[in-house]
This record gives C-alpha cells, sequence and structure tokens, in this order.
C-alpha cells in the first residue's frame, strides 16, 4: 500500500456543503444565516455564555469550594495493605508503586492505620498516623520518617 492509495472507510466522509453558491444550491443568497440580526453579520454571534443581557447562568450559581494550591497533598495507603509484602521486606514509596497499591507519588507516603499488620516491616514514609506507627511497632517491625 503506499500513501496515495490510502482513502478513508466508505461513508465516513460527507461531501462539504458550499455556502452562497447561488439559488440553485439550496443554500444561496443568505447562506442558511436568515435575514439581518446580529448572527447574519461579518462578526456575528454573542460570546459563549451571553444570554442576550439575561443573568447568565454561570452568574447566577454560587461559587464553591478552594483550591489551595500550595497545600502539601500525600498518598496514603492502610496498614491492612502491607500484609502483601514478604516478613522483612522494607517498604517505601517505589515499593508500593510496583506493588500496583499506589499510582503516584504526589507529596509523598503517609501510612494510616486502618486494619491490622500481621508481618515485620520497615516501613518508610514522611508521616505516620499515631495508631499507623503503635501497629508497625506492635508487629516487630520499624516505622522510619523519611
Amino acid at each position: 500500500m503506499k500513501l496515495h492509495e490510502l482513502s478513508p472507510a466508505a461513508g465516513s466522509t460527507k461531501a462539504v456543503w458550499r455556502k452562497g453558491r447561488g439559488p440553485g444550491s439550496g443554500n444561496g443568497k443568505t447562506a442558511g444565516k436568515g435575514h439581518k440580526g446580529q448572527n447574519a453579520r461579518s462578526g456575528g454571534g454573542v460570546r459563549p455564555g451571553f444570554e442576550g443581557g439575561q443573568l447568565p447562568l454561570y452568574r447566577k450559581l454560587p461559587k464553591r469550594g478552594f483550591n489551595n494550591k500550595f497545600a502539601t497533598v500525600y498518598a496514603t495507603i492502610n496498614v491492612s495493605d502491607l500484609n502483601k509484602f514478604e516478613d522483612g521486606a522494607t517498604v517505601n514509596l517505589e515499593a508500593l508503586i510496583n506493588a500496583g497499591l499506589l499510582n503516584k507519588e504526589l507529596d509523598g507516603l503517609k501510612v494510616l492505620g486502618n486494619g491490622e499488620l500481621t508481618k515485620k516491616l520497615t516501613v518508610e514514609a514522611k508521616v505516620f498516623s499515631a495508631t499507623a506507627k503503635e501497629k508497625i511497632e506492635a508487629a516487630g517491625g520499624k516505622a522510619e520518617v523519611k
């Protein structure tokens, strides 16, 4: 197959409707724009969201929420999810991403204390909740702040 032999699939393209090409074309004279008015002009039409002077919808609706672009957002994991690793393993952000437990690094790892831990692990994270630290140490592991 050569470049000049390529063509679109049958029925996937439509002929262009040529506007303003005489009365016989079925779309001549005003070219589908009607008679006069704002939308018939060369720069015709109104900006998106304009409702003819009526208070637009985007101004009627209340503003909600706040997005703090300076906030620290941690990738979180529960203690119960750490049971996936072998006894004596070192669990850090890279290990969790490789194991498929996390998708992104974000601003660091935070370990939360939901569930039980049955294995002795060394866990490296930026932040630990108090219960997570207790459960890791109770299982004989170490909670290291990195």
